[in-house]
C-alpha cells in the first residue's frame, strides 16, 4: 500500500533526479522509495556508511525544516481510532 509523503528539496536537485528518472524510465515517486529502502535496508551506524552516500550526504546538508497541516480534533480522533483498528 501507498502512503502519500510531502518533502521540501533543493529546487536543482528536484530536476536533476527527476531528468535521472526519465532516463531509467521510473517515477520520481519510484525512485525516492528505492534510495530510501536502501538506506534502510542494513542496520547502517552512519550515513557514511550507505551505498549511496554521497547523495544523501549532499541531500542531507542544510537545516531541517518541518511542515505540517493543522488538523482538527475530529481528524485526529478518527486517525487515532482506525489505527486501533
Amino acid at each position: 500500500m501507498d502512503a502519500k509523503l510531502t518533502l521540501s528539496f533543493d529546487e536543482n536537485v528536484v530536476r536533476q533526479a527527476k531528468d535521472f528518472a526519465a532516463r531509467n524510465n521510473i517515477s520520481l515517486s519510484r525512485l525516492v522509495e528505492y534510495l530510501l529502502a536502501k538506506a534502510t535496508a542494513k542496520n547502517y551506524a552512519g550515513l557514511e556508511e550507505l551505498p549511496i552516500a554521497d547523495w544523501v550526504l549532499k541531500v542531507a546538508e542544510g537545516e531541517i525544516e518541518y511542515k505540517t497541516k493543522k488538523r482538527s480534533r475530529k481528524d485526529l480522533r478518527n486517525e487515532y481510532l482506525a489505527s486501533k483498528r
